[in-house]
């Protein structure tokens, strides 16, 4: 039962306060998982640390080459900065997707990356950006790659009793580049995604340089289609490549049957044309750069 909500001001004092509870002590920013947690039973804690009043964890910044996002941004926010439109269109129209407008205006981008849904919106289009994690203990500051970050489905590597993760950044979108994310839902807001794809390319001329392709949900995170992405590389930039790229991440797709995002078989038929879909609007993301 919680007896303690705490509001740290600098990320110091929050990692002080969960060193010194001892794992009785949780994180929370958005809260929106984590509270139904709480009501539920599944999770247990005395403490709560409260990172919104920590001024640095609450922007979105361009620094040294990368796009750096706090731990307390929200999906509103990211889907509504300048900086993330510009340089990963991917994660805009993937946190415009996540859950209610209640939701995206209360939950976090890391806090969808660290509850470990094999499927979460901003995760899958994050993937495709070469995301990295900063994370902050009693020891120092450390880094880990988005796709690292999974212990299983619906598991984080991530040790909520004396980690902060702080920050993700990815690099800045250079001229050639260009990403975008597709999901395929049941309905129009509160649904868990059935499938959700996302993409980043780099072109040269009328060719493919390289392109990363994420499929999810196919395990315990975000999936490289690393059939279509070694396909691509120097191929073609015509429909005919990217419908072949489709096929080829169909092949390698393992999917499971499931009550909630639908048959196997129904999600591999539409896997090859979202694949397709996904590349075409992350070509023409790159022509505009």
């Amino acid at each position: 039962m919680v007896q303690n909500y705490v509001f740290p001001a600098t990320v110091s004092e929050a990692v002080t306060v969960l060193s010194t509870n001892r794992g009785k002590a949780r994180i929370i920013a958005g809260g929106t998982d984590l509270m139904l947690e709480l009501q539920d039973g599944k999770n247990t804690c005395d403490v709560l640390v409260d990172l919104t009043q920590i001024a640095e964890l609450k922007n979105i910044t361009e620094e040294n080459g990368f796009i750096r996002i706090g731990a307390s941004v929200t999906h509103a926010q990211a889907a509504k900065s300048e900086l993330v439109l510009k340089h990963a269109p991917a994660l805009a129209q993937a946190c415009r997707k996540v859950g209610s407008l209640q939701i995206r205006n209360m939950g976090t981008i890391i806090g969808n990356i660290v509850t470990g849904n094999p499927a979460a919106d901003a995760a899958v289009a994050l993937a495709c950006l070469e995301t990295t994690a900063e994370i902050t203990t009693q020891e120092g500051m450390q880094t880990m790659p988005l796709e690292d970050m999974y212990a299983g489905v619906c598991l984080s590597c991530i040790d909520s009793c004396c980690q902060v993760v702080t920050h993700v950044r990815f690099p800045v979108k250079q001229k050639g580049q260009g990403s975008a994310y597709l999901r395929m839902e049941q309905r129009k807001a509160l649904a868990l995604p059935m499938l959700a794809v996302s993409a980043m390319v780099e072109l040269d001329g009328d060719a493919f340089k390289w392109a990363r392709v994420l499929i999810a949900p196919v395990g315990a995170g975000p999936q490289h289609a690393l059939d279509a992405e070694e396909f691509l590389k120097g191929a073609p930039v015509t429909s005919a490549t990217m419908t072949e790229a489709g096929q080829l991440a169909r092949n390698q797709a393992m999917f499971r049957s499931s009550a909630i995002r639908g048959s196997k078989e129904y999600r591999m038929g539409v896997l090859p044309v979202f694949i397709e879909r996904v590349l075409q609007a992350a070509v023409e993301d790159a022509r505009k750069a």
